[in-house]
């Protein structure tokens, strides 16, 4: 049924995966689907703000980032699931609309949070990823 599943984590909160982890297995698993699995690096918004960080910080970042995820896959996610690792770099409900589009994904499983005051005034990641989705969204609370 699920052939492409995106699975976007924040590597920097257990939260964003934890209780999203034992799903995004078990469809893989039940499907033989291939796991997109999907880390952001936020980028500066502001020019000027980039001006406070040394010229390589943001390449250096994606590639620890990079490293990060590669070893988070090696740990959480069991042998004879196939995956990819995504690095993407900017606004994270952007970046994982983005991805989902260039993996051509049938499912992004995403984790949810316990909205925050900001959340109901901008709106949370997964809300947006919902309303603005091309495939279906499964948000695990």
């Amino acid at each position: 049924m699920y052939n492409e599943i995106l699975w976007p984590v924040d590597l920097n909160h257990e939260s964003s995966w934890v209780k999203a982890l034992p799903t995004a297995v078990e469809y893989a698993q039940a499907f033989g689907s291939r796991l997109h699995v999907l880390t952001i690096v936020p980028d500066f918004g502001l020019a000027i703000v980039g001006s406070f960080f040394p010229p390589d910080f943001e390449a250096k970042a994606l590639a620890k980032a990079n490293q990060d995820l590669h070893a988070f896959v090696k740990t959480n996610v069991p042998d004879g699931i196939e995956v990819q690792h995504v690095v993407g770099h900017g606004t994270v409900y952007k970046e994982i609309l983005r991805v989902a589009a260039d993996t051509s994904a049938d499912l992004i499983l995403m984790a949810s949070h316990r909205p925050e005051l900001e959340d109901y005034l901008l709106g949370p990641n997964a809300a947006r990823v919902v309303r603005h989705a091309n495939c279906s969204v499964l948000v695990v609370r």
